[in-house]
């Protein structure tokens, strides 16, 4: 009777024992997954948030950031748990934001085309939206590119370091056959007024500046296509992979989460600005 009160007493103490261990190892791993969820949403939060007047993913109006990729930029951090507004985003010249994003540890940079010449200079979060980066000109020149090399007898404006200057370069144009210049909506003016033949440019922001400077854009026409993909948020490679992760899904919940209508939030976000 000794002995096995004695093995009742022992077995109970290894249970306790057990349970202590397993409730630790528990305690263990909420800690750390919260620390994890933490530490993405602090990384989050202290990121410096770029980008251009490039409309309507991204301009100001009455001195607030707006547009398609500020709203959905907003709506994913919050469903990472992070809190981002307007006024954590500053515009900046297109030129002057690339390089900041391509040197600066904490940077993020937006809308920006993904391609295969910045693939491995940037970490991604997207697409934000399908793209199109065309060549525009005024109908009325009737200009006609059969090939890409047509272009380098005309002088292109194109927007600093931007995807329209790069594709470009890529097909073999002269940088001499190039007008830089910092505003879209500088070059909208120039080839409306004859100063530049045409305009290497996202097709939907090229329309929108026209339309602002006070031109019809159906004076205009695309006459060459330098590429069709999609926008991303670019981010500095120095930030983390899982910083980079977490905004994703929440960009992926605004797409997948649909209301009574059937309609994602994503595209609601999209149809504020048609």
């Amino acid at each position: 009777m000794l002995l096995i009160s004695r093995l009742t007493l022992i077995i109970g103490v290894l249970n306790a024992l057990i349970l202590r261990v397993l409730s630790v190892k528990k305690w263990l791993f909420s800690t750390l997954l919260f620390s994890v969820t933490f530490a993405n949403a602090a990384s989050l939060s202290s990121l410096n948030y770029l980008t251009e007047e490039y409309p309507p993913y991204n301009f100001s109006e009455d001195g607030v950031v707006k547009g398609i990729s500020v709203d959905l930029l907003i709506e994913a951090a919050h469903h990472s748990g992070v809190v981002l507004n307007n006024k954590d985003i500053t515009i900046q010249p297109w030129a002057r934001a690339y390089r900041d994003a391509l040197v600066k540890p904490n940077v993020a940079l937006f809308s920006m085309t993904r391609t295969p010449s910045r693939e491995t200079l940037f970490k991604w979060v997207g697409p934000i939206s399908k793209t199109r980066v065309v060549v525009l000109a005024k109908k009325s020149n009737e200009i006609v590119i059969n090939e890409s090399l047509d272009l380098a007898q005309f002088k292109i404006g194109v927007i600093r370091d931007d995807v329209g200057e790069q594709l470009l370069i890529s097909h073999g144009i002269p940088r001499d056959s190039m007008q830089e210049s910092s505003y879209a909506v500088t070059l909208a003016e120039q080839l409306h007024k004859g100063r530049i033949d045409l305009w290497a440019y996202e097709e939907n922001v090229a329309k929108w500046w026209i339309q602002v400077s006070g031109y019809k854009a159906s004076d205009f026409e695309p006459v060459y296509i330098l590429q069709e993909g999609e926008l991303f948020y670019a981010f500095n490679t120095h930030i983390d992979d899982d910083t980079i992760d977490s905004l994703q899904a929440g960009l992926d919940a605004l797409k997948s989460v649909h209301n009574e209508d059937d309609v994602s939030h994503y595209q609601t976000i999209l149809n504020r600005y048609q």
